[in-house]
Protein backbone atom coordinates (compact mmCIF):
# COMPACT_ATOMS: atom_id res chain seq x y z
CA UNK A 1 0.00 0.00 0.00
CA UNK A 2 1.34 3.27 -1.09
CA UNK A 3 1.48 6.81 0.76
CA UNK A 4 -0.24 8.47 -1.72
CA UNK A 5 -3.51 6.56 -0.44
CA UNK A 6 -2.72 7.44 3.06
CA UNK A 7 -2.23 11.48 1.78
CA UNK A 8 -5.70 11.05 -0.31
CA UNK A 9 -7.93 10.18 2.13
CA UNK A 10 -6.60 12.57 4.79
CA UNK A 11 -6.65 15.25 2.59
CA UNK A 12 -9.73 18.20 2.73
CA UNK A 13 -10.50 17.24 -0.72
CA UNK A 14 -11.54 13.59 -0.33
CA UNK A 15 -15.55 14.36 0.11
CA UNK A 16 -16.22 12.23 3.27
CA UNK A 17 -18.58 15.10 4.47
CA UNK A 18 -16.93 15.50 7.83
CA UNK A 19 -16.15 19.43 7.02
CA UNK A 20 -20.22 19.63 7.60
CA UNK A 21 -20.33 18.89 10.87
CA UNK A 22 -18.32 20.38 14.35
CA UNK A 23 -18.40 17.35 16.39
CA UNK A 24 -20.91 19.33 18.78
CA UNK A 25 -18.47 22.70 19.19
CA UNK A 26 -21.32 24.33 17.60
CA UNK A 27 -23.45 24.33 19.97
CA UNK A 28 -20.72 24.36 22.89
CA UNK A 29 -19.74 27.23 21.53
CA UNK A 30 -23.09 28.77 21.57
CA UNK A 31 -24.13 27.70 25.27
CA UNK A 32 -20.81 29.79 26.26
CA UNK A 33 -19.04 26.38 27.38
CA UNK A 34 -16.38 26.75 24.46
CA UNK A 35 -15.34 30.19 25.27
CA UNK A 36 -11.59 30.73 23.56
CA UNK A 37 -8.98 29.11 22.38
CA UNK A 38 -8.24 27.26 25.86
CA UNK A 39 -11.56 26.18 26.13
CA UNK A 40 -11.28 24.83 22.36
CA UNK A 41 -8.08 23.28 23.75
CA UNK A 42 -10.13 21.12 26.37
CA UNK A 43 -12.86 20.08 23.74
CA UNK A 44 -10.00 19.12 21.21
CA UNK A 45 -8.60 17.04 23.27
CA UNK A 46 -11.82 15.40 24.80
CA UNK A 47 -13.18 14.98 21.38
CA UNK A 48 -9.68 12.96 20.14
CA UNK A 49 -10.83 10.84 23.45
CA UNK A 50 -14.21 10.12 22.57
CA UNK A 51 -12.21 9.07 19.47
CA UNK A 52 -10.27 6.55 20.95
CA UNK A 53 -12.95 4.85 22.92
CA UNK A 54 -16.17 5.08 20.81
CA UNK A 55 -14.57 4.92 17.28
CA UNK A 56 -11.66 2.94 17.36
CA UNK A 57 -13.57 -0.16 18.93
CA UNK A 58 -16.04 -0.54 16.50
CA UNK A 59 -13.66 0.60 13.31
CA UNK A 60 -10.97 -2.06 14.87
CA UNK A 61 -13.58 -5.06 15.14
CA UNK A 62 -14.86 -4.25 11.97
CA UNK A 63 -11.35 -4.22 10.00
CA UNK A 64 -10.64 -7.49 11.93
CA UNK A 65 -13.64 -9.11 11.45
CA UNK A 66 -15.65 -7.72 8.63
CA UNK A 67 -18.27 -9.97 8.22
CA UNK A 68 -19.46 -8.64 11.79
CA UNK A 69 -20.30 -5.52 10.37
CA UNK A 70 -24.23 -6.11 9.97
CA UNK A 71 -23.63 -6.62 14.11
CA UNK A 72 -21.61 -3.50 14.97
CA UNK A 73 -23.58 -1.50 12.96
CA UNK A 74 -26.57 -2.31 15.25
CA UNK A 75 -24.20 -1.74 18.23
CA UNK A 76 -22.96 1.29 16.88
CA UNK A 77 -26.92 2.83 16.61
CA UNK A 78 -27.31 1.26 19.56
CA UNK A 79 -24.88 3.35 20.96
CA UNK A 80 -25.45 6.75 19.76
CA UNK A 81 -28.11 7.72 21.74
CA UNK A 82 -27.94 11.14 20.36
CA UNK A 83 -29.82 12.14 17.82
CA UNK A 84 -27.78 14.60 16.71
CA UNK A 85 -24.53 12.37 16.50
CA UNK A 86 -26.86 9.09 15.73
CA UNK A 87 -27.57 11.15 12.32
CA UNK A 88 -24.21 12.16 11.74
CA UNK A 89 -22.36 9.20 12.16
CA UNK A 90 -25.14 7.67 9.79
CA UNK A 91 -24.27 10.36 6.85
CA UNK A 92 -20.93 10.07 6.99
CA UNK A 93 -20.68 6.37 7.11
CA UNK A 94 -22.82 6.52 3.62
CA UNK A 95 -20.44 9.23 2.45
CA UNK A 96 -17.65 7.71 3.13
CA UNK A 97 -18.77 4.21 1.61
CA UNK A 98 -20.04 5.78 -1.71
CA UNK A 99 -16.75 7.65 -2.25
CA UNK A 100 -14.41 4.62 -1.42
CA UNK A 101 -16.32 2.48 -3.54
CA UNK A 102 -16.60 5.13 -6.40
CA UNK A 103 -12.74 5.68 -6.67
CA UNK A 104 -11.32 2.50 -5.72
CA UNK A 105 -14.18 0.10 -7.41
CA UNK A 106 -13.00 -2.83 -5.61
CA UNK A 107 -15.59 -5.69 -5.71
CA UNK A 108 -16.36 -5.72 -1.39
CA UNK A 109 -16.42 -1.59 -1.39
CA UNK A 110 -18.93 -2.25 -3.92
CA UNK A 111 -20.85 -4.70 -2.65
CA UNK A 112 -20.87 -2.92 0.84
CA UNK A 113 -22.08 0.58 -1.05
CA UNK A 114 -25.39 -1.87 -2.30
CA UNK A 115 -26.05 -2.93 1.39
CA UNK A 116 -26.73 -0.06 2.39
CA UNK A 117 -30.15 0.76 1.92
CA UNK A 118 -30.36 -2.26 4.72
CA UNK A 119 -27.62 -0.68 7.13
CA UNK A 120 -27.91 2.14 9.48
CA UNK A 121 -24.54 2.48 8.03
CA UNK A 122 -22.66 4.38 11.02
CA UNK A 123 -18.95 5.88 10.14
CA UNK A 124 -17.28 3.82 12.80
CA UNK A 125 -18.09 0.56 11.39
CA UNK A 126 -18.05 1.62 8.23
CA UNK A 127 -14.27 3.15 8.61
CA UNK A 128 -13.11 -0.49 9.48
CA UNK A 129 -14.49 -2.18 6.06
CA UNK A 130 -13.66 0.49 3.87
CA UNK A 131 -10.18 1.14 5.39
CA UNK A 132 -9.81 -2.86 4.90
CA UNK A 133 -11.00 -2.68 1.14
CA UNK A 134 -8.80 0.43 0.19
CA UNK A 135 -5.63 -1.81 2.31
CA UNK A 136 -4.89 0.60 4.51
CA UNK A 137 -2.74 -1.04 7.55
CA UNK A 138 -5.24 -1.15 10.62
CA UNK A 139 -2.53 1.46 12.19
CA UNK A 140 -2.63 3.63 9.79
CA UNK A 141 -6.39 3.39 9.90
CA UNK A 142 -6.24 4.13 14.02
CA UNK A 143 -4.44 6.89 13.51
CA UNK A 144 -6.16 8.67 10.62
CA UNK A 145 -9.35 8.41 12.30
CA UNK A 146 -7.41 10.13 15.38
CA UNK A 147 -5.99 13.21 13.20
CA UNK A 148 -9.27 13.73 11.17
CA UNK A 149 -10.79 13.89 14.60
CA UNK A 150 -8.53 17.11 15.64
CA UNK A 151 -8.81 18.57 12.84
CA UNK A 152 -12.89 18.36 12.33
CA UNK A 153 -12.50 20.24 15.63
CA UNK A 154 -9.96 22.65 15.03
CA UNK A 155 -11.63 23.18 11.67
CA UNK A 156 -14.83 24.10 12.75
CA UNK A 157 -13.32 26.26 15.76
CA UNK A 158 -11.90 28.65 12.31
CA UNK A 159 -14.87 28.93 10.95
CA UNK A 160 -16.72 29.98 13.91
CA UNK A 161 -14.31 32.65 14.89
CA UNK A 162 -13.25 31.30 18.13
CA UNK A 163 -9.54 30.93 16.83
CA UNK A 164 -7.46 32.01 13.79
CA UNK A 165 -5.86 29.96 11.38
CA UNK A 166 -2.74 30.21 12.76
CA UNK A 167 -3.60 29.60 16.53
CA UNK A 168 -5.68 26.63 15.09
CA UNK A 169 -2.46 25.05 13.26
CA UNK A 170 0.02 25.42 16.44
CA UNK A 171 -2.69 23.56 18.35
CA UNK A 172 -2.80 20.52 16.05
CA UNK A 173 0.97 20.65 16.19
CA UNK A 174 0.92 20.71 19.74
CA UNK A 175 -1.98 17.55 19.71
CA UNK A 176 0.71 15.40 18.47
CA UNK A 177 1.69 13.90 21.70
CA UNK A 178 -1.60 13.67 22.83
CA UNK A 179 -2.81 12.04 19.59
CA UNK A 180 0.02 9.51 19.94
CA UNK A 181 -0.78 8.68 23.66
CA UNK A 182 -4.69 8.08 23.05
CA UNK A 183 -3.47 6.17 19.87
CA UNK A 184 -0.87 3.70 22.12
CA UNK A 185 -4.08 3.59 24.68
CA UNK A 186 -6.85 2.60 22.32
CA UNK A 187 -5.33 0.98 19.31
CA UNK A 188 -6.57 -2.12 20.95
CA UNK A 189 -9.78 -1.75 21.84
CA UNK A 190 -12.83 -3.98 20.82
CA UNK A 191 -16.51 -3.47 21.15
CA UNK A 192 -16.29 -5.06 24.85
CA UNK A 193 -14.63 -1.86 25.58
CA UNK A 194 -16.68 1.22 24.27
CA UNK A 195 -16.73 3.95 26.25
CA UNK A 196 -18.42 7.34 26.18
CA UNK A 197 -15.39 9.29 27.46
CA UNK A 198 -17.31 12.87 27.16
CA UNK A 199 -21.36 13.15 28.65
CA UNK A 200 -21.41 16.59 28.39
CA UNK A 201 -19.83 17.08 25.52
CA UNK A 202 -22.88 14.50 23.91
CA UNK A 203 -25.37 16.87 25.69
CA UNK A 204 -24.46 20.18 24.32
CA UNK A 205 -24.22 18.08 21.11
CA UNK A 206 -27.75 16.59 21.30
CA UNK A 207 -28.98 20.21 21.72
CA UNK A 208 -27.52 21.18 18.04
CA UNK A 209 -30.98 21.13 16.08
CA UNK A 210 -32.41 24.03 18.64
CA UNK A 211 -29.93 26.26 18.09
CA UNK A 212 -31.34 29.50 16.42
CA UNK A 213 -28.57 29.50 14.02
CA UNK A 214 -26.50 26.78 12.69
CA UNK A 215 -23.45 26.54 10.22
CA UNK A 216 -23.23 22.65 10.58
CA UNK A 217 -24.80 20.19 10.81
CA UNK A 218 -24.36 18.57 13.61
Amino acid sequence: MSDWLTWQVVDSAFPTGGFAHSCGLEAAWQQGEVDGPAALERFLRASVLQAGHAVLPLLNDAYREPERVAELDALADAFLVNSVANRASRIQGRTLVCTAARIAASEPLIQLQHTLPQRCAHVAPMSGVVFRGLRLPLATAQRLTLFSAARSVLAAGVRLGIVGSFEAQRMQYLTGEWLEEVGARCRALTCDDLTQTAPIADILQAGHDRLYSRLFQS
